[in-house]
């Protein structure tokens, strides 16, 4: 019986929903037949995994040191099998304007945008309304703000506690498109219709927040165009198990409506609300097989 540790909790600020992903995939695991141990990550993890000598982990950990390359670098070192992305697929994804450059050289769209230092930003400088302001390597849509025409809160004014480097893109209107891939497949295409301003931390992880349309209501050329996308980000950051990339759709104008990729995430939320296993679900391919795919799929980069 293969015996697998589920990583989830951490110090991140996502660690509320790594939680919820990790208990989901623990009892999931058990129902396919796994030994498993759920681990609440600690600094101390080294020494939990020396002594418990899992056949592989499960990452199940969301944001800065479980998704970004620091948690995989670690198991490498170790030798254990861990799912998703490696070490350099995870810190290049995290890290969002290194991502954008692979993006556009790869030919996928992205938003204008430039990064701020916290010191510009205090001296004055402005970017065109509307913009978007994101932390440089959080997830979840953590410490995201968005300024409209018309309001006229300063940039120097906005609470900030991530960092002294903040990314800000032009606002891209229109509609919000999730895609899961899964190995070397793009499996669907969601739309996500939020209740409020945008599809923020809460309209994510609150029932009722948002409207899923699952598939997402595209013309057929459409559809197919922003898969191919999802599986073009997904190979040219190097991805491996699943992943999930976010356009916006901007179908404002008279001409055809066009995707920009805003992210794609290493390790999409395995939740009730969660947006893969609804994917996966439409597809015909229910929580346990998904949970039971991607920890055969676990593997070390060396």
């Amino acid at each position: 019986m293969k015996h697998v540790a589920v990583l989830m909790g951490g110090w991140s600020a996502e660690r509320e929903v790594s939680m919820d992903s990790g208990l989901a995939c623990s009892e999931a695991l058990k129902s396919c037949g796994y030994q498993v141990t759920p681990i609440d990550v600690g600094r101390n993890i080294a020494e939990v995994l020396t002594e418990l000598k899992p056949d592989v982990c499960f990452n199940a950990l969301h944001g800065r040191y479980g998704e970004d390359g620091f948690i995989q670098g670690m198991l490498e070192v170790m030798g254990i099998p861990y799912t998703h992305s490696g070490v350099l697929a995870s810190a290049v994804a995290m890290d969002k304007p290194v991502a954008k450059h692979l993006f556009i050289d790869a030919g996928l769209r992205c938003a204008d945008g430039r990064i701020f230092t916290r010191q510009e930003i205090q001296a004055g400088e402005t970017y065109p309304k509307p913009f978007v302001v994101k932390p440089l390597n959080e997830g979840s849509s953590v410490g995201v703000t968005i300024m409209l025409e018309g309001e006229n809160m300063p940039l120097a004014e906005l609470p900030w506690t991530f960092g002294e480097r903040v990314l800000i893109e032009t606002y891209i209107p229109g509609r919000e498109i999730q895609v899961a891939v899964m190995g070397d497949e793009a499996l669907g295409a969601v739309e996500i219709r939020p209740l409020g301003r945008f599809y923020d931390y809460e309209a994510k992880y609150t029932s009722g927040k948002a409207e899923h349309l699952m598939p997402a209501p595209l013309s057929e050329e459409d559809y197919t165009a922003v898969l191919e996308m999802a599986l073009t980000a997904h190979k040219v950051l190097g991805c491996r198990g699943v992943s999930r990339s976010d356009f916006r759709f901007d179908d404002t104008g008279e001409g055809p409506g066009v995707f920009y990729i805003l992210e794609t995430n290493t390790q999409p939320g395995m939740t009730s609300l969660s947006l893969v296993p609804e994917i996966a679900a439409h597809c015909g391919i229910g929580f346990e097989d998904l949970v039971r795919w991607i920890v055969e799929d676990a593997s070390c980069d060396r």
